[in-house]
């Protein structure tokens, strides 16, 4: 009998150790508790409690945790019925008000979550939950953050990973969004219609413009012609009215015969005359040109003179 106690007291040692030291893991803190009740926390490392009075009551875990939140149906503001699931990202930051102040936390932050989801779709219309997701996101991080706040826990992050209407509805909205592509088309075909009518008429008028343009300066170049010509003439017959005061038969010649040339060719060039009659003497068209000849000579001799 006396052998065994030796051997009862050395595994008692060994027990009162174990139950003494405690080697808590990264990343969780433990809850002591001393006859049922809160005493102490134990960060992470080679801790010491008192063996037979204190005990580790819970092992929390400190790290983010994401959590599941499973498919739902929702009831939008427009009666409109939408299949709903996501994700919750959460951390415990207090270990002993996780502990203490809710029962089963994980399932807590879950149901906390999914009744949240439906007040915040509830409130809005099918199209506004289909598009604002941002918004879904920031009201339900705001509400579930704020209410698991007693509980020593922070809600990270909040996201809806899928809104799925119903089958009918998405067909109803794939056949709208079909006619508002057929109507856009519509449209930009009418516009395009529109600016090429526009810059076609631009491009008559343009063309009309540049056209009456031209004729101007045809008529002012042609009134210039005839201006010119209408001089020249005046001078001959200046030149020729002083000739003839001078007594130069001659210059009558040239002049007769100029004017005599000029109204065969109108004659001549005519299309409907296919016979001329020339009811004139020969001779008195071969005395002009010879005039013609004569002045010329005048001129050449008063030049080398």
């Amino acid at each position: 009998m006396l052998e065994i106690l030796p051997i009862a007291f050395l595994v008692l040692a060994v027990l009162t150790v174990i139950m003494a030291v405690k080697r808590v893991p990264q990343g969780f803190e433990w809850t002591v508790e001393r006859f049922g009740r809160f005493r102490k926390t134990l960060q992470p490392g080679l801790r010491f409690i008192v063996p037979y009075v204190d005990v580790v009551s819970n092992k929390v875990n400190m790290k983010e945790r994401v959590l599941d939140v499973p498919s739902q149906e929702v009831i939008t503001r427009d009666n409109a019925v939408v299949r709903v699931d996501g994700v919750v990202f959460y951390q415990v930051l207090d270990p002993v008000k996780s502990s203490y102040n809710v029962n089963n936390l994980q399932r807590a932050t879950l149901n906390l979550t999914m009744t949240n989801i439906r007040t915040v779709l509830g409130s809005m219309d099918l199209d506004e939950s289909l598009s604002k997701r941002d918004k879904i996101n920031a009201e339900l991080l705001q509400v579930v953050d704020e209410a698991t706040s007693p509980w020593g826990v922070k809600v990270t992050r909040i996201e809806i990973k899928d809104i799925a209407p119903p089958q009918d509805l998405v067909d109803a909205m794939a056949r709208q969004m079909k006619a508002e592509r057929d109507k856009r088309a519509e449209i930009l075909t009418s516009e395009g219609v529109k600016q090429s009518e526009i810059l076609r008429a631009e491009g008559e008028k343009q063309a009309a413009i540049l056209d009456a343009d031209g004729r101007l300066e045809a008529a002012k170049r042609d009134a210039a012609a005839r201006e010119t010509l209408a001089k020249a003439e005046a001078n001959a017959t200046e030149m020729v009215s002083q000739a003839i005061a001078s007594g130069d038969i001659q210059a009558v010649n040239y002049f007769v015969a100029t004017k005599y040339v000029d109204a065969l060719s109108t004659i001549g060039s005519a299309q409907n005359q296919k016979v001329i009659m020339l009811p004139v003497e020969a001779t008195s068209l071969i005395g002009s040109v010879g005039g013609i000849a004569e002045i010329a000579k005048t001129a050449l001799a008063k030049n080398e003179t």
